[in-house]
C-alpha cells in the first residue's frame, strides 16, 4: 500500500475545503432530495437545471430558478436530503489525506453553503478533527461573497495568504479570489473553474503534490 507523504511542516497554514463535490460524493442524495421537492410542490424543474447552481445558498439557487418563495421546498429539500445522507460516499483516499495534513501540521476547515443540520451529521462521520465549519447559519453572505472563507480564517486565527481554498464550483473559486485566499480547483468534483483558469487537482491524493511543492501565488504554483 502507497505511504502518502504528508506536505512539510510550515508557518500555521490552514486547508479549507467545500463539502460537496469535494470531501464527499453528494450528488445522489441531492438528487433524491430534489425528486420529493418536485414531488411534493409539483415542480418540473429538472436536478440538471438545480446541479448548475450548486455552491449557492439554497435560496438564491431557487431565486435563480424563478421561485421568490423558497422556505417551503428549502423544509421538503432538507428533510429528504437528511433522510437519504447514507446515500453520500467519501471520494477516494479523502480522510488519509485530511490525517496527512494534520500530521503536517495544517488546521482544516470546512466552508459550505450547506446548512449545519444537514453538513454536521457528514462531517462526524468523516471522522476528521475540523477546527471551524462554516455553514450559512454562521451569518454573513454566502458564497461566492468571501463572508464564510473570512470567517472561517478569523475562527482559525489565519491570514489569507497563509490558507488554501478547494472548491468544486466557480462560485468558490469567485468566494476565494474575493477573500484573498488561493484556490484550487478539485477536478474529481461537480463543477469547471471560472477563467483565470486555477490550480487543478485531479484528485483529494494530488493536493499532497501540489501543496507539497511550494507556495501558491495568484491561484498558480511559483
Amino acid at each position: 500500500m502507497t505511504t502518502l507523504v504528508p506536505p512539510s511542516p510550515l508557518p500555521p497554514k490552514a486547508l479549507l475545503l467545500d463539502l460537496d463535490g469535494v470531501l464527499l460524493d453528494t450528488r445522489p442524495v441531492m438528487e433524491r432530495a430534489w425528486q420529493q421537492v418536485q414531488k411534493g410542490h409539483g415542480l418540473d424543474v429538472p436536478f440538471e437545471e438545480y446541479e448548475r447552481h450548486l455552491g449557492r445558498p439554497f435560496a438564491d439557487i431557487m431565486e435563480r430558478l424563478g421561485f421568490a418563495e423558497s422556505e417551503p421546498f428549502h423544509r421538503t429539500y432538507d428533510e429528504a436530503s437528511i433522510a437519504a445522507s447514507h446515500l453520500a460516499r467519501e471520494f477516494d483516499g479523502t480522510v488519509e489525506v485530511l490525517r496527512a495534513f494534520i500530521a503536517a501540521g495544517w488546521l482544516l476547515g470546512v466552508v459550505t453553503s450547506k446548512p449545519l443540520e444537514r453538513a454536521a451529521p457528514l462531517l462526524t462521520n468523516l471522522g476528521c478533527p475540523f477546527s471551524t465549519v462554516r455553514t450559512p447559519n454562521g451569518g454573513g453572505r454566502g458564497k461566492p461573497a468571501p463572508d464564510p472563507v473570512l470567517l472561517a480564517l478569523t475562527d482559525l486565527g489565519v491570514d489569507p495568504a497563509e490558507a488554501v481554498y478547494v472548491g468544486d464550483m466557480a462560485v468558490d473559486q469567485e468566494a476565494a479570489r474575493r477573500a484573498g485566499v488561493p484556490y484550487v480547483h478539485a477536478g474529481w468534483g461537480y463543477g469547471c473553474p471560472d477563467s483565470p483558469f486555477p490550480v487543478v487537482a485531479e484528485s483529494p491524493k494530488d493536493l499532497l503534490r501540489l501543496l507539497s511543492s511550494g507556495p501558491l501565488l495568484e491561484g498558480r504554483l511559483l
